[in-house]
């Protein structure tokens, strides 16, 4: 039997809590930070943007308050990889990402507009 294969099998390289810009869809050239990666499938989850609206009923848990929030509730949608970019910290516009070594042989994330890395390594 065949082992099975991911869909996504190429690199992520960006990380929970790095700010990135939408590069097409509704919000469009609007920024945020990664609240979530999903490196299988490679989305990411961007606070405020490409919000989703779920509508929860009441589930019955005591007699006073349902546990859950109910109602309208708003939630981030998922992002493909490829339809947002990390924003570089030194010049603040939209960079391609690329790995490098330092000095002292460890690996680290490259920032292609600017040459300098993105982790403080």
């Amino acid at each position: 039997m065949q082992k099975k294969q991911n869909i996504f099998e190429g690199k992520l390289r960006l990380k929970k809590g790095d700010e990135v810009e939408i590069l097409s869809g509704k919000d469009r050239g609007k920024r945020g930070k990664i609240v979530q990666v999903d490196p299988l499938k490679g989305f990411v989850y961007v606070e405020g943007l490409n919000m989703q609206i779920r509508h929860q009923r009441p589930q019955a848990a005591g007699r006073a308050m349902p546990s859950t929030q109910t109602g309208r509730i708003e939630r981030p949608g998922p992002l493909h990889r490829s339809k947002v970019m990390l924003v570089d910290k030194h010049t603040s516009k939209p960079t391609r990402i690329g790995m490098g070594k330092t000095t002292d042989g460890t690996r680290g994330r490259v920032s292609k507009r600017t040459g300098e890395f993105i982790d403080n390594v």
